[in-house]
């Protein structure tokens, strides 16, 4: 077994340190989620979390690690017996993305619970986190269907197993701790708010801090029995203070002063429900045990806000998560109650120090997060007029706002796929209606019982069947085939030439690709994103999952120069073409927003009709957002549309009806092509 990270030895990250130590404090405080870029030791401070848990008492060979002074009286494994019981470190069961749900939840045999009616279970994931931490890597990328488990064990504290009828429960408490990159999309609104915490990371600005991260690295992957030896005494230190906390945090007072503030805060910054208050009051009694007292302060619920609130306040992907600290400060002071110190603790001393040194665990001001930020909450690059440089040369404008979002029916693509589950278009899925029945290929998932008794009963007298039993073989098993929705590729080629630099027409562009993108967050596409002005086309965003990106660059996105329609379309082309290899089952949906006009270069017009037919010739689905204004219009994305074998819609029909029925429409016209549901 290889030796861990040591927790003690990650340097700064101090929000992150905290977040997990309080949760190792107090489970009930409802885990973590740790957002950042890749690099930041979100994955080896997690790992090196359950090193420092203490030790739980199990009943001795009980695969789902039941609490010997209160064992789950429907174990699988149960009944237990009293006294027997032996201590094991706290487990951390890591949860990979690309699980099976069987992985997940645990597998039952249905050969022989028909054959035999054994129930005979194989423990999965949720049954090894029991009483420990379930860390999923890249959470936001976890499928749908593994989500919908996850929140329903969270929600229940147990795992339900069903097939056909058959059913096996377990208890399934655990701390749930997940870490993600944002650029790579957002967690659906029900599995974010599963999470107690979240800490956004970044790292460090500060050479020194650096230098002294790379030094470490260096060190353990040298030695790492060695370096973590170095840290044992550090590591012991917080060990126990992770017990003391333990067992002083029953006695820790919660006011009515502090209850004031927790309610009034999350009441002043609107978050939904009442969970947001239930997390904060177990994160400041948890802060208080932590820095050893037994009465919460003001301070912390500050702290208990900025570590519960930030994900719960976005209403939709494209909001930045975060506080308001001086909207904070000020609910605290006018809600700040009487009995705020007189407790019995030392409130009148200086806040204890956390992982790193500042008040609670709060970084330093010098240590604060220095990056880029949110484009979309810096003032428009070019404001006040000002030309910008780049590939529209002379005559770029600064970058228009986009209008107010709004919403659009669904947009699929025809036939049936058999990509990434997901809920745009119909495609044969592991969920969904079940259409008929196939023998197994490879482990059988979900059965189809009628089929499976036809297909055994004819053989029941040749088999020697003499009771009521069914005699089931293995080639008498039968797979459910069902049909469900999967997500697309959605790739958006966007005209930025100048006869698209209208402010007010290419706010109402930017209006109607943003609310599509909306669209394409909720229906779990990926999404890309290609441009053309000037003399060039360029790719603004690969394919991502991150719908936030996109509404970060497209709102960003200068305008002005000539219209190279072909170098957007071949661009956009060629995007696909590589996309096909990466992910060869996911179908595309490629969407022109442009006038149609085409300039620069021999030939333009001709040269754009005959990259359009590229994507016709292919099958790809499209659709021409055609952005045409003025009394006289020439018609020219009604052409384009012609060539790619799609349909044009204008911006008016796009908001007030949605393209998603013109869409259907074209496309299931074309000759040889399904309807789209």
């Amino acid at each position: 077994m290889s030796t861990p990270f040591p927790f003690t030895a990650v340097v700064g990250q101090d929000d992150l340190r905290l977040a997990l130590l309080l949760n190792a404090v107090s489970p009930a405080v409802g885990g973590v989620l740790v957002r950042g870029e890749k690099g930041t030791a979100k994955s080896t401070a997690v790992r090196a979390l359950s090193a420092l848990l203490p030790e739980v008492d199990v009943v001795s060979g009980c695969r789902f690690s039941c609490d010997p002074g209160s064992p789950d009286p429907g174990c699988p494994d149960g009944p237990h017996e009293p006294g027997a019981f032996a201590s094991r470190p706290a487990r951390m069961v890591e949860l990979p993305v690309g699980a099976s749900e069987d992985r997940l939840v645990g597998a039952l045999d249905i050969e022989r619970a028909l054959a035999e009616g054994v129930k005979a279970f194989e423990p999965g994931l949720l049954a090894d986190a029991h009483r420990g931490i379930l860390y999923v890597d890249e959470v936001n990328l976890l499928h749908d269907h593994l989500v919908d488990l996850l929140l329903d064990a969270a929600a229940m504290g147990a795992s339900y197993v069903e097939r056909e009828g058959v059913s096996v429960r377990h208890a399934a408490r655990f701390l749930l701790v997940g870490t993600m990159n944002p650029e790579e999309g957002e967690l659906r609104p029900q599995l974010l708010d599963r999470f107690g915490l979240t800490v956004e990371v970044a790292a460090s600005r500060e050479p020194d801090q650096r230098v002294e991260v790379v030094r470490r690295r260096l060190a353990y992957d040298d030695d790492p029995a060695g370096f973590a030896a170095r840290w044992a005494d550090e590591e012991a230190a917080v060990r126990a203070r992770i017990v003391a906390a333990r067992r002083l945090l029953p006695s820790v007072r919660l006011g009515d002063g502090a209850l004031r503030q927790i309610a009034a805060t999350c009441a002043a910054f609107e978050v939904d429900g009442m969970r947001a208050d239930i997390v904060m009051a177990r994160t400041a009694t948890a802060l208080a045990a932590w820095a050893g007292r037994t009465e919460v302060l003001a301070e912390d619920v500050r702290q208990a806000a900025l570590l519960a609130l930030p994900h719960r306040r976005r209403r939709n992907p494209f909001d930045a998560p975060g506080l308001d600290e001086d909207k904070l400060d000020e609910t605290l002071e006018e809600f700040g109650g009487p009995d705020e110190g007189d407790g019995d603790g030392d409130g009148d001393d200086d806040p204890d120090p956390g992982p790193g040194g500042g008040p609670g665990g709060q970084p330093e001001p010098d240590d604060a997060p220095r990056g880029d930020g949110d484009a979309a909450a810096r003032p428009e690059a070019g404001e006040g007029g000002e030309p910008q440089a780049g590939a529209g040369g002379a005559g770029e404008q600064s970058p228009a706002r986009a209008a107010e979002p709004f919403r659009t029916k669904v947009l699929s693509v025809p036939g049936l796929g058999e990509g990434a589950a997901g809920r745009r278009s119909r495609a044969r899925t592991e969920h969904g209606r079940t259409i008929g029945a196939r023998r197994p290929r490879g482990a059988l998932t979900k059965l189809h019982l009628a089929a499976t008794v036809q297909a055994a009963a004819p053989h029941q007298r040749a088999r020697g069947r003499s009771g009521p039993g069914l005699v089931v073989r293995r080639d008498d098993l039968r797979q459910a085939m069902r049909e469900g929705r999967e997500g697309n590729l959605v790739l958006f080629v966007v005209d930025a030439s100048g006869s698209m630099a209208a402010r007010q027409r290419m706010g109402a562009v930017k209006g109607a690709v943003l609310s599509l993108l909306l669209d394409a967050y909720q229906r779990r596409d990926k999404v890309g994103l290609v441009t053309f002005r000037g003399a060039a086309a360029e790719v603004a965003l690969p394919p991502t999952s991150s719908v936030d990106a996109a509404a970060v660059r497209l709102e960003s996105l200068p305008t002005g120069g000539r219209t190279p329609l072909a170098a957007g379309l071949l661009k956009a082309h060629e995007v696909l073409r590589v996309e096909r290899l990466r992910d060869p089952a996911r179908r595309a949906l490629v969407v022109v927003v442009t006038d149609g006009r085409a300039t620069g270069g021999p030939e333009p017009v001709a040269l754009a009709g005959r990259a359009a037919r590229l994507f016709a010739a292919e099958g790809t689905a499209s659709v021409v957002v055609d952005c045409e204004s003025g009394p006289v219009r020439l018609g020219l994305a009604g052409r384009l549309a012609g060539e790619l074998g799609g349909t044009a819609v204008t911006l008016d029909e796009l908001r007030a009806e949605s393209i998603a029925g013109l869409v259907k429409d074209v496309q299931g016209s074309r000759p040889g092509s399904g309807r789209a549901a």
